[in-house]
C-alpha cells in the first residue's frame, strides 16, 4: 500500500511537472491538480475471519450503522470464563462479609475479597467490550468506498475491511512553483474546473506546505529555482461534484482560463 502510494504521488508530481511548465510559459493561468480524501478506515481490534458484510461499496451509511462481523468464538469463551470467574468472587466476598458481620472474619480478608470482586467485574467488562467489537459499526457517516476482505477471508489485527469517506474529506492537490507562492495564503478562496463538472464549484485554500519540492529532473543550482514547487490542498465547497483521481484545474485570483 506505502509503495502504491508512493508511485502514484510521483505519477501526481511529473504531471504537476509538466502542467506547471506550461503555466509558467503560456497564456493559462490555472494550475494542474487532482482530487484526493482523507478516507476513515474501520479495524477489528483482533485478528479474526469475516463472518458478515452488512454494506456494499457506494452505499451511504450513518453513524452507528452495521458494517461488518467477524467471528467471535475466542471472545466469547472469554466472557464465560470471565462470568465464571466472577461468580466465585461474588461468593466469596458474600461469605466474607457474612464473616465480617458476625466477627468471625478479620479485615483484611473481607478486604481481599472485595478487591477480587471489583478485579472479576473489570475482566467481564473488559470481555464484554472486546465481544461487542467484533460486530463493527460506522464510527462517522459517509459513503463506503472500498471493501478489502470480503465473507469467509481473515483480516489481521489493526488491518481495514472497509474505507468509509465522508463528504467532508475531500480535497484537491494541486503545486505552485515558487515565484507564485506569495500570491496565495491559507484561508484564500480558489476556482476547480474539470471536464464535465458544474462551473461554479470553489475550494478554500487550508494547507501550504512549508518545504519545497522539485519538478524531476533536476539537478540543483541557482538557474534551477524555477522548478522549485510547493503542495497546496483546499476543500472543496461541493464534494459531492468530484470523484477520488479526478484531474482538475485550480485557478485563482479569479483568473480564467
Amino acid at each position: 500500500m506505502i509503495a502504491s502510494r508512493s508511485v502514484a504521488r510521483a505519477v501526481a508530481l511529473l504531471l504537476a511537472a509538466g502542467s506547471l511548465a506550461g503555466c509558467w510559459d503560456s497564456k493559462n493561468p490555472g494550475y494542474q491538480g487532482w482530487v484526493e480524501a482523507d478516507m476513515i478506515f474501520v479495524s477489528p481490534d483482533e485478528q479474526g475471519r469475516v463472518v458478515k458484510l452488512n454494506v456494499r461499496e457506494g452505499d451511504h451509511v450513518e453513524v452507528g450503522a452495521p458494517l461488518y462481523a467477524v467471528d467471535d468464538d475466542l471472545q466469547q469463551a472469554d466472557l464465560n470464563q470471565s462470568n465464571a470467574t466472577l461468580a466465585n468472587a461474588k461468593q466469596a466476598y458474600e461469605r466474607a462479609a457474612t464473616l465480617s458481620k458476625t466477627g468471625s472474619g478479620t479485615q483484611a480478608n473481607y478486604d481481599s475479597a472485595l478487591a477480587n470482586l471489583r478485579v472479576a467485574e473489570a475482566r467481564v467488562n473488559t470481555s464484554q467490550t472486546k465481544l461487542a467489537r467484533r460486530r463493527m459499526k460506522a464510527p462517522i457517516a459517509g459513503t463506503i468506498q472500498q471493501i478489502y476482505f470480503r465473507e469467509g477471508e481473515t483480516v489481521a489485527a489493526q488491518r481495514p475491511v472497509i474505507s468509509i469517506l465522508p463528504p467532508g474529506n475531500m480535497k484537491v492537490r494541486f503545486f505552485v512553483p515558487e515565484p507564485e507562492l506569495p500570491k496565495i495564503k491559507v484561508g484564500d478562496d480558489v476556482r476547480v474546473t474539470c471536464d464535465g463538472c458544474p462551473g461554479n464549484i470553489a475550494a478554500k485554500v487550508y494547507f501550504i506546505a512549508t518545504t519545497a519540492e522539485y519538478t524531476p529532473p533536476v539537478i540543483y543550482s541557482l538557474n534551477e529555482r524555477s522548478k522549485l514547487v510547493y503542495l497546496i490542498q483546499a476543500r472543496p465547497n461541493k464534494p459531492d461534484s468530484l470523484r477520488v483521481g479526478q484531474p482538475v484545474s485550480i485557478l485563482t485570483n479569479g483568473k480564467t482560463p
